[in-house]
């Protein structure tokens, strides 16, 4: 038997309808209780998913608007309740002056904004949770701001506010004016006010509250007080006083801005110090009488000097105005070196290396003429150098030291010492003898190695002249008496300063002094050639040494200084031409007796002595061989008998007579020599030394008309050098116009010296007239002719 199944068919029900019998009335009047609990602080008691039902419930059947609009009443009016119970009984009263009685009250308030703030955002947190769901929908649909940012914008529109906003910024203010005062506030107090507004933007753009109204504020204020603050400090301070307080607020600032400020603020308030604190004041403190910058140089102040270079660098016209005061303390010190130096413009001295024999008998035979101290214009020479050594050593330190090598620095630094080296005329000269003194043998207290550091110090000092061609003419003539004279430290020393030269101004300005040393090497070969010829021949009775130098490496300014010599000399000179032109054909031999010297075995009464003298001293001195004690020669007849010029006769005479060692006495006795005068030897000479030296009495620093001499000799020889560069360039070149020919000739020349341009125009007229160039027709350019 068969059973049926009957099917049975499920009906859907539709969904119940909950919460419909809740009215919208009590469902806001419930919600509101709760928020209301929320601003009292009573969450904790409350559920959230019912509160989340209620509002998700209004929204759901479309009383979304009412709900927005009663939160937002419900925040605002806690807003008010907590500004009238919190904030403004927070107000300051104003009626105190004492800043720390001020620092509280605006603590006080600050504390209540943030307190307020803390309450408001803390409410709104919960809020914004239990209405998402009318954020999801309902302000997104409508186009509203959601609950979160409108709580924001009723804090910043009930809070935010006047009087609120005034006291509030009011307190900011009176905070970090307390502070810049020196006394002590609570940073975090009003670091975090400073958050509550960096928070609240208005109209919902990027600005804050506050870049509008904080920011600006604190600009005005800073702006009011740094600019009396500049002035205060610049009637009140000394410069390295100055510079330590304008340093300390740039510091405070900093730390300021760091640490309760917004960092966007350090830039403007940064500028504000700069402009009232430096730039307006950088020349009135760097030329502060009595503090400025020359005190602090004079002082070494190095930490100061660095605070001022560091401050200075802050603004754009602060390294114009160090620069250009660091130039001038350079140039007002090298001044007064050039103006000491000339104090005393003649002077004579012992011959070169005469200084040192004549001090080992300092002491002795006190009263015998003039004492071998060094005379006035070589010690200046010296001292000049040596002051500008030191001035170097000292400016280079505080370069280094105090302004970190900086190159625009050291390029005002390098101006300020070309400039005054070459407002002294006698610079190359000077430099010259210097270089000399430090490598003549004997020099005392120094070994090689400070020798060389010396000389290097040297080269520095002179990179900085311009006409190197002077320098090179004196340090020739000094050059040539120490190797003539023996008087070297060493010839390593003096090949080592040939080097040093040469890679300064290269090989060119260097040859003719090379090829000195040359001359002497061969010499030294020729003399040992010489006496072993002698050995086979009859000697003369004089025992000689001859350098022979190449007319064109040595200066000859000593040839018309000349002399009869006497038959012994004269024998031992032909022997030795007779040897050296069998040897070279086609050479002459010109004798330059003012170059020499010699050593002669004179008896006196008490005892014998070996003198050493100039050649010229020598034939004086052979005259009185043969006389006696009471016989006597007249100046007229030592002239007439050896042709001596007057200049050299009168500075031989005075040494043998009138210096230290008088070897022969004068009629009258006194100090300089006079036509009138007569001689006698001096048999009762008497001195404790075997050996002795006759110092000749020379100037060592030339005199003006000397020194016009050689400044005619060295303008002579530039006008060949700029006639030959013009020639150089024009063959070169072929066409040229006449300021291109001028500037390239300067360049050219400038390593050696400085040509003028009237002068360079002079030379080119020159040339056109003896026809190596011709003007072109436009009067404005030349050709080469070949």
């Amino acid at each position: 038997m068969a059973s049926t199944r009957r099917t049975v068919k499920t009906k859907i029900k539709p969904p119940r309808k909950h919460e419909s019998e809740i009215s919208l009335d009590e469902t806001w009047t419930r919600l509101s209780t709760n928020i209301r609990e929320i601003h009292n602080q009573n969450a904790s008691n409350l559920s959230f998913e019912e509160n989340y039902r209620y509002a998700y419930n209004m929204v759901l059947y479309k009383n979304g608007a009412v709900l927005y609009k009663g939160v937002c009443q419900l925040v605002a009016d806690n807003i008010d309740r907590l500004a009238q119970s919190e904030i403004i009984p927070a107000f300051p009263s104003g009626s105190s002056k004492d800043p720390v009685q001020q620092s509280q009250e605006g603590e006080s308030l600050l504390k209540a904004l943030r307190r307020v703030w803390d309450d408001h955002t803390g409410n709104m947190s919960k809020l914004r949770d239990i209405l998402k769901y009318m954020d999801r929908v309902y302000t997104k649909a409508n186009d509203v701001p959601e609950i979160w940012d409108a709580g924001l914008d009723l804090f910043l529109k009930h809070i935010i506010r006047p009087p609120i906003q005034d006291h509030v910024t009011s307190a900011v203010l009176s905070l970090i004016q307390i502070e810049r005062d020196g006394y002590v506030i609570s940073r975090s107090v009003v670091k975090e006010c400073v958050d509550v507004l960096l928070q609240l933007s208005v109209d919902h753009d990027a600005k804050t509250v506050y870049k509008r109204d904080l920011e600006p504020a604190v600009l005005t204020a800073s702006e009011t007080f740094y600019s009396a603050e500049g002035k205060r400090l610049l009637e009140t301070c000394d410069a390295p006083e100055y510079l330590r307080r304008v340093e300390a607020r740039f510091d405070s600032e900093q730390a300021r801005t760091y640490h309760y400020l917004f960092s966007q603020t350090g830039g403007p308030l940064r500028k504000i110090l700069e402009r009232h604190l430096l730039t307006h004041n950088l020349s009135s403190v760097i030329n502060m009488p009595n503090s400025g910058l020359d005190v602090m140089v004079d002082l070494d102040k190095f930490d100061d000097l660095n605070r001022l270079y560091r401050l200075f660098l802050m603004v754009p016209s602060g390294m114009p105005i160090l620069r250009r005061s660091f130039k001038d303390s350079i140039l007002r010190r090298g001044r007064e070196i050039n103006l000491a130096s000339t104090s005393i413009d003649t002077g004579q001295d012992m011959d070169d290396g005469d200084l040192n024999d004549a001090e080992n008998t300092k002491g002795k035979d006190k009263g015998q003429g003039r004492t071998a101290i060094g005379p006035p214009t070589l010690t200046l020479a010296l001292k000049w150098v040596q002051t500008v050594l030191d001035l170097k050593d000292k400016f280079d330190c505080i370069w280094a030291r105090a302004f970190d090598k900086n190159r625009e620095v050291e390029s005002s630094l390098n101006e300020a010492f070309e400039d005054f080296i070459n407002l002294n005329e006698k610079a190359p000269e000077y430099i010259s003898l210097f270089i000399d003194e430090n490598l003549k043998k004997g020099l005392k207290g120094k070994t090689d190695m400070e020798v060389d550091a010396v000389l290097d110090k040297t080269i520095t000092v002179f990179r900085y002249i311009t006409e190197k061609d002077a320098f090179e003419r004196y340090y020739k003539n000094h050059l040539a008496k120490r190797l003539l004279l023996g008087r070297s430290v060493s010839d390593d020393a003096e090949r080592g300063m040939l080097a040093k030269l040469k890679v300064e101004c290269g090989y060119q300005f260097t040859q003719k002094l090379e090829g000195m040393f040359h001359d002497m090497k061969i010499s030294a070969d020729t003399m040992q050639a010489y006496r072993k010829y002698l050995e086979g021949v009859s000697a003369p009775e004089v025992e000689i040494s001859v350098t022979v130098m190449t007319s064109t490496f040595w200066p000859m300014s000593h040839s018309s200084a000349s002399c009869v010599f006497p038959e012994v000399l004269i024998r031992a000179c032909k022997s030795f031409e007779h040897f050296y032109f069998s040897r070279h054909s086609g050479r002459r031999l010109a004798w330059q007796p003012s170059l020499g010297n010699a050593d002669v075995r004179v008896q006196f009464k008490a005892r014998k002595h070996d003198i050493n003298v100039s050649t010229f001293a020598l034939v004086i001195l052979l005259l009185f061989e043969n006389l006696t004690d009471d016989e006597f020669l007249t100046y007229e007849e030592l002239k007439a008998a050896t042709s001596i010029p007057d200049t050299e006769l009168q500075r031989h005479l005075q040494s043998l007579a009138c210096a230290k060692f008088k070897i022969l006495k004068k009629h009258p006795p006194g100090r300089d020599v006079h036509p009138s005068d007569s001689f006698s030897f001096n048999n009762d000479f008497t001195c404790p030394m075997q050996k002795i030296k006759i110092s000749t009495v020379s100037a060592k620093v030339e005199t003006t008309k000397e020194r016009r001499e050689t400044r005619d000799r060295i303008e002579e020889e530039r006008h060949h050098q700029i006639e030959a560069c013009i020639v150089r360039i024009m063959k070169d070149r072929k066409h040229l116009t006449h300021n291109d020919l001028v500037n390239e000739v300067t360049r050219q020349l400038a390593s050696r010296f400085q040509p003028n341009p009237q002068n360079i125009k002079k030379r080119i007229e020159g040339l056109i007239d003896r026809e190596y160039l011709e003007r072109c027709e436009d009067r404005k350019s030349y050709n080469y002719l070949a």
